[in-house]
Parts: structure tokens; sequence; C-alpha cells
């Protein structure tokens, strides 16, 4: 039995994202165990999973160097087979390097990548290239092997604190983002709300910071049935609520990996951004809305921003309802 750990520090859908990989080690090494390094505030995304041991938790915000020590001993204990880095900074860099893990497996754009018996090329953001596929990679090195989807495991509990909004066919809408140009504007969810031709309820989600952007939607429409739950559930119950979805509409942001992961219906919106950097949606359901307006600003960087750099915000105004509905349209016509 070997001891593998993955690393991925980044943020909570990459998190989601790098699920994939364990998903992978597992169906090929059934009886291996398998440890996940994450920044602390993204643990509860693998509370409860079957295939995870253990999730080592970085606290970067409080003693931050003290505590990357404490990870560092704390790997450097179990003497893993390997391990994945998938993060390409450098203090993942280091816990890879000094591991005294057998295989140590991280991409060459890490500043420590010398450090590694294995690196990897890091394909090229915006080939088409899904982050999946790029993170399998590293998996690719020890043996061939499945490239299985990500997948979250809500739990009993979970599936309980969101049946009472179950009890008939509703759609969930996640219209917040950490960056203003991922988002799509406020009045545009409030058009669509509008306008859909669904008469059972409407759930508004996000985290504790976005129910007031879910309040102001509200404030702004006329329709009966539509419920701001931003900030009332845990990570897992949220995935769980989204699965059982007629549709979820969502923009390229966390909400959108959570669906892939729960094989739900998803709707993702793009605004700066375009799928070919390769964060798009994986369910087996799944539309992707963008303009239709030819804009040579578009895209305006890899990330979002925290505002339009050209103060027009095209990208995201330039986006009709009636590419919003379609989706709806299609699904509840098969």
């Amino acid at each position: 039995m070997q001891k593998w750990l993955v690393i991925q520090t980044a943020f909570i859908g990459d998190v989601v994202l790098a699920t994939s990989l364990v998903e992978s080690l597992h169906e090929k090494y059934p009886n291996d165990i398998i440890d996940v390094l994450v920044r602390k505030g993204n643990e509860g995304l693998l509370e409860h999973h079957p295939f995870v041991r253990k999730v080592l938790v970085w606290d970067k915000k409080n003693n931050k160097y003290q505590n990357w020590w404490t990870i560092l001993k704390a790997i450097r204990a179990q003497r893993y087979e390997g391990v994945i880095n998938v993060q390409r900074y450098a203090a993942t860099g280091l816990w890879t390097g000094f591991s005294k893990a057998k295989m140590k497996i991280g991409f060459d754009k890490n500043p420590f990548s010398f450090l590694c018996t294995h690196v990897i090329k890091h394909q090229s953001i915006g080939a088409g290239l899904h982050e999946i596929n790029r993170n399998h990679a590293l998996l690719e090195v020890i043996t061939p092997m499945p490239l299985v989807k990500p997948k979250l495991y809500p739990s009993s509990s979970d599936r309980l604190s969101i049946s009472s909004y179950q009890q008939a066919p509703y759609i969930c809408i996640a219209p917040a983002s950490v960056w203003f140009t991922k988002q799509l504007p406020l009045q545009k969810w409030v058009d669509l709300i509008q306008a859909i031709p669904f008469e059972g309820p409407i759930y508004i989600m996000g985290g504790p910071g976005d129910k007031l952007l879910g309040d102001q939607i509200l404030q702004k429409i006329t329709r009966k049935q539509v419920l701001n739950v931003s900030g009332r559930f845990h990570f897992l119950a949220s995935a769980a609520l989204q699965e059982g979805a007629v549709l979820n509409y969502v923009n390229d942001s966390a909400p959108m990996h959570f669906a892939s992961a729960m094989n739900a219906p998803v709707v993702a919106v793009y605004a700066s951004t375009v799928p070919s950097f390769g964060y798009g949606p994986l369910s087996d359901t799944s539309f992707i809305v963008e303009t239709t307006t030819p804009l040579t600003c578009r895209p305006c960087g890899l990330h979002g921003k925290k505002q339009c750099p050209l103060k027009h915000f095209d990208c995201a105004q330039t986006i009709q309802t009636q590419q919003l509905v379609a989706p709806y349209l299609q699904v509840t016509q098969h």
C-alpha cells in the first residue's frame, strides 16, 4: 500500500478541479492512501471524502511561515510514495522538493521545479486544453491511468439540510464572483429571472458575502418564489442543492466547478474570460453563454479584473436575455 499527497493551495474552484487527480489515483490504485493539502478555508470540500484519508491545511493568514514549516514536517514524516504538486508557486515547490517522497512531481513553471524528480511541462492556458487535462499530465509520469472527472461527496446531513428546498422542481442562480469582470451585471440577472418561463422556486445562491447582491436582485423583481439562500449552506450542501436543480446559472467561477463535480446541469456565463482558457463546465448537460458581439478587448486577461479596463464592460453588457433563457427552453423541451 502506497501513500500519495496532492497539493493544491489555490482557490476553492481549483481545489474542486484537483479532485479529478484523487479520483484518477483511486481508480488506478484503489487500495492506496491519498492525502490532500489545501489552504485554510477549503478543507470543508473534502469532508467525508471516501478516497481521502487526511486533509492537511495551510493557514496562510496566521503565522504563515511557522505553519508552512509545520506542514513540511508533517509531509516529511509520511514518507509518501509520491507528492503531486499542482501549484506553480514557491512555497509548494519547496514542500515538494524537501518532502522525502520517492516521486516529487511538479510543473516546470514552479520556481523550485529543479528539486523535483519529475518535471512536467505546463501546457499553455488558452490553447483549449481543460485544466483537469493539464493537471492529469502530472499523473502520467507515474503510469498511464484514467482521466476521471472531479467529484464532491455531500454527506447525508448535507443533503438533509437542503431537502426542504427540493419539494418541487427548482432553478439555482449563483450571480456573484470575486472578480467584477467575471460577473454578469445585476440587471442581467434580474432580466433573466423576470423572463424565464419557469413557475417553480428560484434559489439565489452564494456565500455569506454574496447575500447583499442577492437581496438587491430580489428588490428589483416582481415574480414570486425567488429566495435568496446565500450564506445558508455549507459548501457540500450547496453542491447537493445544485445537483437536484432543473438548471444552474453560474458565472465563470467556483459554483461552475461545483456543478461539474456534481454533474449538475449548468449554464456557464462568460464575460471577460473565455472557455478556451480551460476552466469550462464538465457536466453532461452544460451550456456556455457569451457575447456574440466581436470585441477586440476580450479576453482582457487570464483572470477577472476589479473593473473593466475600458470602462464599458461590453463583454457582459452585450449578452442578451434570450441567450440566457435559451438553454432552459432546450432542457425542458426534451
